[in-house]
């Protein structure tokens, strides 16, 4: 940015658009300057014919800068909102995404809000999906895992910001479910790694910064649902449900999955672009 004088709000922010460029160039800007500003959106709206402070223009422009060469807003700004909750997030998770909450609508269908549940989130990263279940279902106990202590503390840090009680974290490594031994559940979900490991896209765009081993899972993305769905009956109470995220081109592959496993109601939902998104099982009763 080149201002002989100090900005308005405005201002810096057409500018920082023009440099981003693409269709979310604005609203990463607002992102950026609130965040700097540590002000609300609609703060701005008010304030847009303020200056910017040469001070906060600096930050702004340093972090700019880092958007430019490529690196995630959530990462740059440490929050991320998900469902009804504002989640801080860091390089040790995954940043959680909108088409992830379609499983949490799925799950909560499958989770009487009357009754006492027992619920495991498998690889919670920054415990998106198991708070917002623990916020849904207060009634219901949750456990998250991962195989990353950072993560694992993350999600914690955000479960104690919500004051979420009825949430307990618990670490395990290659296993899936050594941190769930001698313990059975009503809903088990995971949004596993589910990208192949020679994927191109894994060197493109927020992906170049996020941890691989949460994102790929061997030469067809498949390693880690395999062992979860093998796994996961085993688990589960008598008409529990197993639900995962995966790929748009993966929905086939794993109903084979589930229906090679025994689960019954095995079913694929779509995202909202209408590419496969969920696959579900129930264990028989």
């Amino acid at each position: 940015m080149s201002f002989k004088t100090e900005p308005t709000l405005r201002q810096a922010v057409a500018d920082a658009s023009a440099r981003l460029g693409g269709i979310d160039a604005r609203h990463e800007a607002e992102l950026l300057l609130l965040h700097v500003l540590d002000r609300p959106r609609s703060w701005l709206f008010a304030h847009a014919t303020d200056p910017l402070p040469a001070t906060d223009l600096a930050a702004f422009e340093t972090l700019l800068a880092r958007r430019v060469a490529g690196e995630p807003v959530a990462y740059l700004t440490g929050r991320r909102g998900f469902w009804t909750l504002d989640l801080d997030v860091d390089p040790s998770t995954l940043i959680p995404r909108p088409e992830t909450e379609l499983l949490v609508e799925l799950a909560l269908e499958r989770l009487p809000a009357d009754r006492d549940l027992q619920v495991a989130d498998l690889g919670t990263g920054s415990g998106a999906i198991a708070l917002a279940l623990a916020s849904e279902r207060p009634q219901a106990q949750v456990l998250a895992t991962d195989a990353s202590a950072g993560a694992l503390a993350m999600a914690a840090r955000n479960a104690a910001r919500h004051e979420l009680g009825n949430v307990r974290f618990a670490e395990g490594g290659h296993d899936w479910y050594a941190p769930l031994q001698g313990q059975r559940f009503d809903l088990i979900a995971s949004n596993p790694p589910y990208i192949a490991s020679d994927d191109p896209h894994l060197q493109q765009g927020d992906l170049r910064f996020e941890p691989a081993t949460a994102l790929a899972s061997g030469v067809d993305g498949l390693d880690d649902i395999r062992r979860i769905v093998a796994g996961g009956q085993a688990h589960l109470l008598p008409g529990g449900w197993l639900l995962i995220e995966h790929g748009w081109d993966q929905g086939e592959a794993i109903r084979a999955l589930f229906e090679q496993a025994g689960y019954a109601q095995v079913q694929t939902a779509q995202d909202l672009e209408q590419r496969d998104r969920i696959t579900l099982g129930q264990r028989p009763a």
